[in-house]
């Protein structure tokens, strides 16, 4: 898509299957996840997902958990958030962080 996405996607010009969610949990990082430089603990994880409803968007999270080394550990919140960044063609997740606590 091109610089005026939003707008496109605002005033309908533009369509998606998706809807733009913040997901946020508490995890157990188990190991190292190079991809995110974060070191194990706990931490809760927010990231930004494009998905179809909040269960494929629970599945993303649980998905990337299975993936990179994180269990969830706690409720899972999840807010419609107005996107940063444009909806691919299929549902995906974004601007991932971890912010650590202790337990």
């Amino acid at each position: 898509m091109d610089k005026d996405w939003k707008l496109k996607l605002r005033y309908g010009k533009s369509t998606t299957p998706y809807k733009h969610y913040t997901v946020i949990a508490p995890v157990m990082i188990n190991k190292f996840i190079k991809d995110f430089s974060a070191k194990p603990g706990t931490a809760y994880i927010a990231m930004k997902v494009w998905a179809t409803d909040t269960n494929e968007a629970v599945d993303i999270l649980e998905s990337i958990g299975n993936q990179k080394g994180y269990v969830i550990i706690g409720n899972i919140e999840i807010y419609n958030t107005d996107p940063k960044e444009a909806p691919s063609e299929s549902p995906d997740a974004y601007d991932i962080n971890f912010n650590y606590y202790e337990a």
